[in-house]
């Protein structure tokens, strides 16, 4: 019987993981010139904190989390998304006492969520972001914004679109939840079943339907920026400040709001607008989230921080034409004829990846002719071909695959030699 993997997961194979690779690498280099540390968290956390961190009425904790109960009868959720393992982590393990503040953070991993598979978008993805937690500054903001955008102009996208906007104060949120009440309820049954729950609940979160957002109400809903007090606006108008002298382009859009509960004050989103990619264009989004270290029983520290999902970086790149520079080589390849010469290799490719080269020899009982195609296959710089007659005399002929120059070295010179040539 064939077992199949499960739907809306991936296999990642070989030829292709090289890609993830590279991109791991290049996101962890940028987050140390910005100053921020690895954190790495459990898969699954109590279920309650993603309750309590990213709100009752979200489609994620309404239809997308996969949650079980233990041999103790606890349940636990496979973490659909990092901030709240993040910021329960900076509360139990008291971070807000080191020396260092504000806390400045980044995490990379797998992140499950039960929704319709599509292009780009899996049940298991993997997910990266970060977090900046003690600090009230908007420069800060900013900075989280430009580590999202100079992330993906680091693989050479270039069709990006920055959109931000203010979700405002408690105060201001406050008042822009009873107009935005009294701009649905009269025509509430026109929405789809979930709306119509969060109206109470949550109105905000109707903007960021996706089944009634040609609504006409939708176009003519009260805007949050209408309904900034002083001080949000204020706050506003500094990160937008602070992005431009960043030089990092960037449109207002008052409809933006993020799908997550805990969201306060800067609201942002990075799109891309190339052709083909899709109708969902969102590759990261992220924003401010005051009190939620409060929420989780810890003491206030403000924060921020965004998350991307690494299968839609790629999905962005290949529509983009974009070619991660990867050079997958080997050093040597081992070709051996006859048996003792044969023999001979196993110890010898041992010996030259206890020098720090990678090599690799056949398996398969190849003919020669194989060996060099095997070679060629795994892109080797150079051959070293042991026959009978230069087992004897301690020889190996050493041959480079792209020019075709070789010579014969003694067999205690092999290392030295690849070392010296594979130096340049």
């Amino acid at each position: 019987m064939q077992i199949n993997i499960p739907r809306g997961t991936q296999d990642i194979l070989p030829g292709e993981v090289e890609k993830w690779q590279y991109i791991e690498k290049k996101l962890k280099e940028i987050c140390d010139k910005f100053q921020y540390n690895e954190i790495r968290t459990p898969i699954f956390e109590h279920t309650d904190l993603f309750l309590r961190s990213v709100g009752d009425t979200t489609d994620i904790v309404t239809k997308e989390m996969y949650t079980f109960e233990d041999r103790g009868n606890r349940s636990l959720t496979l973490r659909p998304e990092g901030t709240a393992s993040v910021v329960r982590s900076f509360v139990e393990n008291k971070m807000h006492g080191y020396a260092s503040q504000p806390i400045k953070l980044y995490y990379l991993g797998p992140m499950f969520r039960y929704e319709r598979p599509q292009a780009g978008r899996f049940r298991q993805f993997v997910q990266f972001g970060v977090e900046a937690i003690g600090s009230n500054d908007p420069a800060i903001d900013a900075e989280v914004i430009a580590l999202a955008y100079t992330a993906y102009k680091s693989f050479g996208l270039s069709k990006l679109k920055v959109v931000i906007n203010s979700l405002g104060d408690t105060e201001s949120r406050v008042a822009h939840r009873e107009a935005l009440m009294a701009h649905f309820a009269p025509n509430i049954g026109e929405f789809c079943h979930d709306c119509q729950n969060r109206l109470e609940k949550n109105p905000m979160r109707i903007l960021d339907c996706k089944k009634d957002r040609e609504h006409p109400l939708m176009k003519t809903a009260p805007s949050i920026l209408e309904y900034l007090n002083e001080e949000s606006s204020r706050y506003f108008e500094k990160v937008k400040t602070y992005l431009a002298a960043l030089n990092i382009p960037f449109e207002v859009d008052s409809n933006l709001v993020r799908g997550l509960d805990y969201y306060k004050h800067t609201a942002f989103e990075i799109m891309s607008e190339a052709e083909g990619f899709g109708a969902i264009t969102t590759l990261c989004g992220g924003g401010r989230y005051n009190g939620l270290t409060e929420e989780l029983g810890g003491p206030e520290a403000p924060g921020i921080g965004f998350a991307m999902s690494i299968e839609r970086l790629l999905s962005a790149l290949k529509v983009e034409n974009i070619e991660l520079p990867i050079e997958k080589t080997i050093d040597c390849y081992l070709v051996s004829l006859g048996d003792a010469a044969k023999d001979y290799t196993v110890g010898l490719l041992h010996t030259l990846r206890q020098a720090g080269l990678s090599a690799e020899r056949d398996y398969l009982d190849r003919k020669i002719k194989g060996q060099f195609k095997a070679a060629d296959r795994l892109h080797a710089k150079y051959v070293a071909v042991l026959g009978e007659d230069e087992l004897k005399n301690n020889k190996i002929n050493v041959k480079s695959l792209e020019t075709g120059e070789q010579k014969e070295v003694e067999l205690s010179e092999l290392v030295a030699v690849l070392k010296d040539f594979t130096a340049y």
